[in-house]
């Protein structure tokens, strides 16, 4: 006849007064992670330590802190900075953190905002230390670098892929217009990795520590020409800048549109009458089959819809765009593909085109360089040389 179990000597059941409580599903339902909107708390102190004395705080800074969560890394800054502002979109969020310092005097210290980083509008700080929702990383990004008056320093953690374009240099595979625009206006460096186990609950992939520290004085050169530019090379990174500039008709409408404007805004005659050998005017499709047979196969190999790779989706903020008489061309509308010969091309369309050609070839030496071949040097003389010309990206 066989025993009947017995449970261990001194062994605690779930009915014991002092045993554990019984594991449920329901046992974290009081406070679930939004992990959709980039909720993966920080919880090894160690590292929130690192990160705090790699930001080399002052007595006298105020921090601004996108994302608090719980305050894991809002207390260990409030030890050395004069002030923190902590913006926060869960108001559950926001609670718990200002639960962190009541009734303590860091919480003189402490201001939470309710709202999303990226649509209000930021105040003064002198550091900004963020565990990033990998959501928002680009925006943030982008608004910390126009941020005015710049900010001494920026330590931010990222998914690891996202700071590694951050960082990626010419020939690369992760480089883009991301690690252009960002290396453009502010020194980067890597600090440290993070494992996906010091966070609660662990993201699906690992994490990377990112200093950014922008360049003083900015560089001197329009936003929307320089991410007009780069829009346009980097539509596909491993075509040649020939066949990108040349070999796709939408571009060419686009920089001929700029180049009206530019004439009319200073007076300069333009004549778009032009007529072939044989007295007729060359349609576009016309100028597309020349390309193909001067530029290569790949020349017209697919048109350009406004379309960039993957990491850059996003349109430039309105904060970021010039409010003069200049006005921006949007690229999204140039999606179009020839199916007429009816539509003709004029002097003005072989200008541009010439002026195109003569800089990628003669000026700058790039016609047969690609993309992601390129440094900032490159495309700086790139832009100057078109900007010379009349050539202009908004």
């Amino acid at each position: 006849m066989p025993k009947s179990a017995k449970g261990k000597r001194n062994s605690v059941t779930h009915s014991h007064p002092y045993g554990s409580a019984p594991k449920t599903t329901t046992s974290n339902a009081i406070f679930k992670m939004k992990t959709e909107i980039g909720q993966h708390v920080l919880k090894n102190p160690g590292v929130a330590q690192a990160i705090v004395d790699k930001a080399e705080l002052k007595q006298s800074d105020i921090v601004l802190e996108v994302g608090p969560g719980t305050g894991n890394l809002t207390v260990k800054i409030l030890e050395k900075a004069k002030k923190v502002i902590a913006i926060e979109l869960d108001p559950r969020m926001a609670s718990e953190v200002t639960k962190r310092v009541m009734g303590k005097p860091e919480a003189k210290r402490l201001e939470v905002l309710l709202g999303d980083v990226c649509k209000m509008d930021l105040p003064y700080f002198d550091v900004c230390i963020s565990n990033t929702p990998y959501q928002i990383s680009s925006p943030l990004t982008t608004r910390l670098l126009a941020h005015k008056p710049a900010p001494r320093t920026c330590i931010l953690t990222y998914q690891l892929e996202f700071a590694q374009r951050l960082l990626a240099t010419p020939s690369s595979s992760l480089y883009s217009r991301l690690s252009l625009n960002t290396q453009m206006f502010a020194h980067v460096t890597h600090i440290m990795k993070i494992g996906r186990n010091n966070f609660k609950p662990p993201p699906a992939v690992e994490s990377s520590v990112v200093r950014l520290v922008p360049k003083r004085p900015r560089p001197d050169i329009s936003w929307n020409e320089w991410d007009g530019l780069l829009r346009i090379a980097f539509v596909r990174k491993n075509r040649t800048l020939r066949a990108s500039f040349l070999g796709t008709s939408t571009v060419l409408d686009l920089l001929e549109s700029n180049y009206k404007t530019w004439c009319a805004q200073n007076e300069i005659p333009v004549d778009d009458g032009a007529i072939d050998s044989n007295g007729d005017a060359l349609t576009e499709l016309d100028i597309i089959q020349n390309a193909s047979k001067t530029y290569g196969e790949d020349a017209d190999e697919e048109e350009w819809g406004g379309i960039m790779d993957l990491d850059e989706e996003e349109d430039p903020p309105e904060y970021l765009t010039e409010k003069g008489n200049n006005r921006a061309i949007p690229f999204e509308g140039c999606s179009s593909r020839v199916t007429s010969k009816r539509k003709r091309k004029g002097k003005a369309a072989e200008l541009v085109r010439e002026k195109v050609r003569k800089i990628l070839e003669e000026e700058t030496g790039l016609a047969d360089r690609r993309a992601r071949q390129c440094d900032e040097g490159d495309f700086l003389r790139l832009l100057w040389a078109m900007n010379k010309e009349g050539i202009h990206f908004s």
